[in-house]
């Protein structure tokens, strides 16, 4: 068989693996190194689009904090963070909007349409599609305010469904509406666990810079292959801080009621994203605590 031939049958094969999944709404948190890297960028709006084709329902969600962080630091504004957060001043939150949907929403969409006219960008603002609240975050052992920020309370789905029903891909920044008018920097790992939730996704893939949730993080580089969620919850509070955001998400996905939430590396551009949903043994997928997957890997089961 020539490499032609190879690479034509690999990917029927996978397309195949995708049918049972056909009318499904998956959505996908990007960010990281795929956001700041053109060949990982392309290659993501491929496999996005590919999903399209195969006849599921891709929604997207980004967020942007390298950008953002560019974008301080060049006006002179001090950021940090705390306990995985940004923290959020007023003068911040003025770049987050900026920053989100005036540069890295374009940016996606971009890419995203070079496969056709479908991509539809929206911010969590527009027609209130995100509601949020203030929030805290816990920062050893204590809940701290960090400014602006807020967690997803309500989700206007009939947004998202419309666009869908048009044969669309939402594309969606995370920035949030208070029921009094004030706009929150929302992490995009939550909003795309509370937007999963909402729409009742089948899947949830969160795009990061590892190759997935360590068993035992820095003492080794073994990844977790599959974890039921209350063995996840019991996890969280010794997991490293900037995977705490990524991990609560995936927990507040699974017991919402998405069936899986994956974890996969962003930094590979050999179709990772269509392999995970089509069930290869990429990244971690986290599922309810009777899921068939983690008898087939052993519960917790590294590799």
């Amino acid at each position: 068989m020539n490499a032609i031939a190879e690479v034509r049958g690999h990917h029927e094969a996978l397309m195949a693996r995708l049918e049972p999944l056909r009318g499904a709404i998956v959505v996908i948190k990007y960010g990281g190194n795929a956001m700041v890297d053109g060949e990982l960028g392309r290659a993501f709006a491929s496999d996005v689009m590919q999903l399209r084709g195969a006849g599921l329902q891709p929604v997207v969600v980004h967020g942007g904090g390298p950008q953002i962080s560019a974008m301080l630091e060049r006006l002179g504004i001090t950021g940090e963070f705390r306990g995985g957060y940004r923290v959020t001043s007023p003068e911040a939150m003025d770049v987050v909007r900026m920053v989100l949907t005036g540069q890295v929403q374009r940016d996606v969409v971009g890419l995203l349409g070079a496969h056709g006219p479908f991509a539809v960008g929206l911010s969590g603002e527009d027609a209130h599609l995100f509601t949020a609240e203030r929030t805290r975050v816990l920062v050893d052992g204590d809940l701290v305010d960090i400014g602006l920020v807020g967690d997803i309370v309500q989700v206007r789905r009939a947004i998202i469904d419309s666009l869908l029903n048009d044969g669309l891909v939402p594309v969606v920044s995370s920035v949030g509406r208070g029921v009094d008018g004030t706009i929150y920097n929302v992490n995009a790992d939550l909003a795309a666990a509370a937007l999963a939730v909402a729409l009742g996704a089948e899947r949830m893939v969160m795009l990061t810079d590892v190759e997935g949730l360590y068993a035992d993080w820095p003492n080794s580089e073994d990844v977790i292959r599959a974890m039921g969620v209350s063995a996840l919850e019991a996890m969280l509070p010794s997991l490293s801080s900037g995977m705490v955001p990524k991990m609560e998400a995936c927990f507040r996905a699974v017991r919402g009621g998405v069936k899986v939430a994956h974890v996969i590396d962003g930094r590979r551009s050999d179709g990772v994203l269509l392999q995970a949903i089509s069930d290869a043994a990429v990244g971690t997928v986290i599922v309810a605590d009777d899921d068939a997957r983690l008898t087939a890997v052993g519960l917790g089961g590294v590799s």
